[in-house]
C-alpha cells in the first residue's frame, strides 16, 4: 500500500487505457484445454485496516469469506466467497520502556497504526511482561470469523517491525524513506517477531498460518517516518537476503518447518524482478513463494516475473492489489493483464472498506462509518464467485478472458469482458474432448462496467454443437458456467 494516496492517484492518472484490449463486432475465441496455467489456490484479502476498524462485525465477515447473500445497507450483496486471509503483525505500541518511547509521524492516520504484540526488548519469552497478546483484538476476530465461516489459507505480514527495533524508532519508516530503517542488531529480533506470533496463533488461535511475509514495499522510498501516514518500512535487497536467512531459522527452530516465507511484496512488477535478482541464492532458496503487488497497474514486466518465479519452481501470488476507480473499469483491466502474463495462483485485494474508490465497500476507518458496495464490488464478484480454489487455470485464447477448469464437477467457467460496442462474443468450445451437451443451457451473469446490471443471472444462453456465444453490452462482464464438459 503506497504511503501517499496523491501517489497512486498520480500513478493511475498518468496511465492510459491502451493496454486494455478492444475487440471487433462478433468474435470467437477458443479455449485451449490442453493448457495448465496452475491449480488456482484462491481469492483474499489483507485485514489491515479495515478490519481493525470493523472486525467484530458477522455481516462483513459473511459478505467477505461466504457466497450466501447477505442484506446490507438496504443492498442484497452475493457473497465474495474469498478464503485467502493476510494478517498484519503491527509495529505500534504506546508504552515506555528505560525512557524510550514510539516516535510517531506528524500525518500518521490513527487506523493505519496497528498494535504490535512486543512491546520492549526486554525478553523475547512471549509469555514474559514484554508481550501483550490482547491487543489488536478486531483484526484478530475478523480473522477467526474468516477462518469459521471457510477461509483456509492465512498469511502473516509486517509493514514494519516493531518501532524500538527502528534505526528512528519510527515505524512509519526511515528519515528519508529510501535508507533501511531496521538497525542490523534487530535483524533476528523482528525474524523472532514474526516467528513468534506464528508459533503463538498455532498453540492458540485455533489455525496455522501457511506463509510468513517480513516485507511490504521494501524497496519503496516513500516510506518517511517524518511525515508517513503509515506504517512501512525499506529494506534493501541483502537486509532482505539476511532477515530471510533469521526467519527460516526462527520458524525451524519453533517446529514451524512447514510454515514457508513469501517474498517481497515489492509495489511493482518491475521492482519485483530486480530485488529477485539481487536476493541471492541462498535467500532465494529459502523462499518458497514470490509475492508481488499490482501497483504498477498496466505497466510492468508481469511476464518476466512470471518467468524467472516458474523457472525457479516458486509460486506466484498478485498478493495485493486497490486502485481508486469505483466503477470496476481498471480492477477487471489489470486483472486480465495479470491473468494473461503474470499468471499468478492466488489474487488479493488490499482494501474492501475504504473511500474514494479505493474499497469495493465505501468506508472511512476513522470515523467508523459504512456506506453502500460500489459497482466494483460486482465486477469482483463476478471473478470470485466462479473461479474456486482448486481450478485448473486455462488459457481463454484471448486478452478479454479467463478460464477455469473443475474436474470434479466438469465444470468450465469463462469470464470475459466486452470494452467496445455492443456485440456477441463467441465461445468456441471445439479442442475439449466432451464439450458439453449440444442444446444444454449455460448459466451466465453479468456486471456492467460503471452503472447499471450488478451481477444479473440468466438460463437464456445454449450450447450449439461446440460452441456458444452471448450479447455484451458495451463495458459489461459476463461469467459463463459450462456444465458436463471433459478435458
Amino acid at each position: 500500500m503506497v504511503d501517499s494516496i496523491l501517489t497512486r492517484l498520480a500513478i493511475g492518472l498518468s496511465l492510459t487505457l491502451v493496454a486494455i484490449p478492444t475487440a471487433n463486432a462478433d468474435i470467437t475465441t477458443t479455449l485451449d484445454a490442453k493448457s495448465n496455467l496452475g491449480a488456482w489456490e484462491g481469492w483474499g484479502t489483507s485485514l489491515a485496516w479495515w478490519a481493525a476498524t470493523f472486525g467484530t462485525r458477522d455481516d462483513l465477515a459473511d459478505i467477505f469469506f461466504t457466497t450466501k447473500s447477505t442484506s446490507f445497507k438496504g443492498q442484497t450483496l452475493p457473497g465474495l466467497g474469498l478464503n485467502i486471509v493476510r494478517y498484519n503483525a503491527g509495529a505500534s505500541s504506546s508504552n515506555t520502556y528505560n525512557g524510550t518511547k514510539m516516535a510517531v509521524s506528524s500525518k500518521m492516520i490513527k487506523s493505519r497504526q496497528i498494535e504490535g504484540y512486543w512491546l520492549d526488548w526486554a525478553s523475547s519469552n512471549p509469555s514474559s511482561n514484554s508481550w501483550k497478546w490482547t491487543v489488536d483484538s478486531a483484526q484478530r476476530n475478523m480473522l477467526w470469523k474468516a477462518r469459521d465461516r471457510g477461509a483456509d489459507l492465512f498469511e502473516l505480514f509486517s509493514n514494519s517491525p516493531m518501532w524500538w527495533m527502528c534505526k528512528n524508532h519510527n515505524p512509519a519508516g526511515s528519515d528519508d524513506g529510501s535508507s533501511d530503517n531496521l538497525q542490523s542488531w534487530n535483524y533476528n529480533a523482528h525474524a523472532v517477531y514474526m516467528a513468534t506470533i506464528a508459533k503463538y496463533a498455532a498453540d492458540n488461535w485455533g489455525f496455522k498460518f501457511q506463509s510468513v511475509n517480513p516485507f511490504n514495499e521494501p524497496t519503496a522510498d516513500w516510506w518517511k517516518g517524518p511525515t508517513g501516514t503509515q506504517e512501512g518500512c525499506h529494506f534493501e535487497a541483502s537486509t532482505q537476503a539476511s532477515v530471510i536467512g533469521e526467519l527460516r531459522k526462527e520458524l525451524d527452530s519453533r517446529g514451524l518447518s512447514s510454515t514457508i516465507i513469501s517474498a517481497s511484496d515489492e509495489s511493482y512488477y518491475d521492482q519485483a524482478v530486480t530485488t529477485f535478482n539481487k536476493l541471492g541464492s541462498t535467500a532465494l532458496s529459502k523462499v518458497a513463494r514470490i509475492n508481488v503487488h499490482g501497483y504498477q497497474y498496466a505497466k510492468g514486466a508481469r511476464d518476466k516475473l512470471h518467468s524467472l518465479a516458474s523457472g525457479a519452481g516458486k509460486k506466484l501470488w498478485q498478493s495485493e492489489y486497490g486502485e481508486n476507480d469505483a466503477t470496476g473499469e481498471r480492477l477487471v483491466s489489470n486483472m486480465l493483464l495479470d491473468f494473461k502474463w503474470l499468471k499468478p495462483t492466488a489474487w488479493v485485494y488490499w482494501q474492501l472498506l475504504d473511500g474514494g474508490g479505493w474499497g469495493v465497500i465505501d468506508a472511512d476507518n476513522d470515523a467508523k462509518s459504512l456506506g453502500a458496495a460500489n459497482q466494483k464490488y460486482f465486477v469482483l464478484a463476478q471473478f470470485t464467485r466462479h473461479v474456486r480454489p482448486g481450478m485448473r487455470i486455462l488459457d481463454a485464447g484471448s486478452d478479454y478472458a479467463v478460464a477455469a477448469y473443475d474436474a470434479s464437477a466438469k465444470k468450465l467457467v469463462i469470464v470475459a469482458v466486452n470494452w467496445g460496442s455492443a456485440q456477441y462474443l463467441n465461445f468456441d468450445l471445439s479442442k475439449f474432448s466432451t464439450p458439453g451437451v449440444d442444446g444444454a443451457v449455460v448459466k451466465r451473469w453479468s456486471t456492467q462496467i460503471g452503472s447499471g446490471s450488478r451481477y444479473a443471472e440468466a438460463s437464456d444462453t445454449k450450447i450449439s454443437g461446440k460452441r456458444f456465444w452471448a450479447k455484451f453490452d458495451k463495458n459489461m462482464v459476463q461469467t459463463f458456467e459450462v456444465a458436463n464438459i471433459v478435458l
